[in-house]
């Protein structure tokens, strides 16, 4: 990985924990518990709580997603980023934009 590949996935990035970090406030609103008192009937409630666990999920993934790209972070100076752990070889640059935090390559996930 060149230098100017780095320096734009460093940007990348960056620009994903931003949009993450605003993702995961919005989520925290709709985590809230649902209030018994707001139900309209009881399948309103019910579905008011699904939304909630799903959006719990989500927030889930948004916050381990941040941590994985910060960790990504601090290790692309690293001699061994973009190398597969696996096979040992390059990582193509396609999948490490796609997904900066990866640490094998396709095919070794496939297996």
């Amino acid at each position: 990985m060149n230098e100017s590949e780095r320096s734009e996935l460093k940007d990348l990035i960056h620009k994903e924990i931003v949009k993450l970090e605003k993702d995961s406030q919005r989520l925290k609103e709709f985590t809230k518990p649902v209030a018994p008192d707001n139900a309209i009937g009881r399948l309103t409630r019910m579905e008011a709580i699904n939304a909630k666990n799903m959006n719990e999920a989500n927030l889930r993934q948004a916050m381990l997603r941040i941590s994985k790209l910060k960790q990504t972070l601090t290790r692309m100076d690293d001699e061994e980023f973009g190398i597969c752990l696996s096979c040992e070889r390059p990582i193509p640059m396609k999948r490490i934009m796609v997904a900066p935090e990866s640490t094998r390559c396709v095919r070794c996930l496939s297996r």
